[in-house]
């Protein structure tokens, strides 16, 4: 099942972190996670007598989040952390369930995610980009937030400068989230050395010499060997738009499927 991180029929649980979370990207987030699986379980944890978690009550009840309530004993003493991690060993000790969802820039979930893996299940994390790097590694795939809220803005835009009727907010979506860089910016991504080094080491761990591959599998290796990649971290929707704006391989297509090899 970890070869197959994207797969829809996953049963998941989705632990947010309130402290570390922002109301504002619950739908996008949802949205994500949809791609991923199946959400059976949404709680979120925070100390809700608190005035700066009231952003998030109408967002508890439209999207039918369950708030877990913790109060802060002491004073630089997170026991909101303790208690997702409590529950998420609880859940995790079910059987109920494919893989987790943790929402949090917080290093602290590093051994939990771990855990999770360790028992066979998938860790997604969502978090922003200053999140740890031993948090982002210990999940199969990390999303950061920041590529969300560029997607939500950008179709923003489109809706309220232009009043757009339905059909036509279904174009701007489509427009906002097949951005496509300009020409400097794809000469940034060529020089772009842990990108390059990246797309090379993915492509060699699964081609024989001068190997003609799918992207499907080239893919997978990418979030392998660095869980947070996503070509949208590089303002593109697709992995085959980033592939060609990189000018790194040759491509061609079989009816429908893509393949790619290294260029000499």
């Amino acid at each position: 099942m970890r070869d197959e991180v994207q797969v829809r029929g996953n049963r998941l649980a989705v632990l947010i972190d309130a402290d570390n979370a922002s109301a504002d990207l619950i739908e996008p987030l949802l949205k994500e996670m949809a791609k991923y699986g199946t959400v059976h379980v949404k709680r979120i944890y925070g100390d809700w007598t608190r005035p700066h978690l009231t952003q998030w009550k109408d967002k508890l009840n439209k999207f039918a989040i369950q708030p877990i309530q913790q109060f802060t004993y002491t004073q630089g003493k997170n026991s909101t952390d303790s208690a997702l991690i409590i529950d998420a060993m609880d859940l995790l000790y079910t059987g109920n369930f494919d893989g987790f969802c943790i929402v949090s820039s917080d290093s602290d979930f590093t051994r939990l995610a771990s855990r999770i893996r360790e028992a066979g299940l998938v860790v997604y994390g969502f978090g922003e980009k200053k999140t740890p790097e031993a948090f982002v590694s210990a999940c199969d795939r990390f999303v950061y937030t920041e590529i969300l809220k560029q997607t939500e803005s950008s179709v923003e835009g489109y809706s309220t400068e232009t009043k757009l009727n339905e059909e036509d907010k279904s174009t701007a979506l489509k427009k906002a989230s097949d951005h496509v860089t300009s020409n400097t910016e794809s000469q940034k991504l060529k020089t772009n050395k842990k990108l390059v080094k990246l797309l090379k080491d993915a492509y060699e761990a699964i081609a024989q010499e001068d190997e003609w591959i799918h992207l499907g599998p080239f893919g997978t290796q990418l979030t392998k060997l660095s869980p947070s990649f996503d070509p949208r971290n590089y303002s593109y929707k697709k992995l085959s738009s980033l592939v060609e704006a990189v000018d790194l391989f040759e491509i061609r297509k079989i009816s429908k499927a893509i393949q790619i090899r290294l260029k000499n």
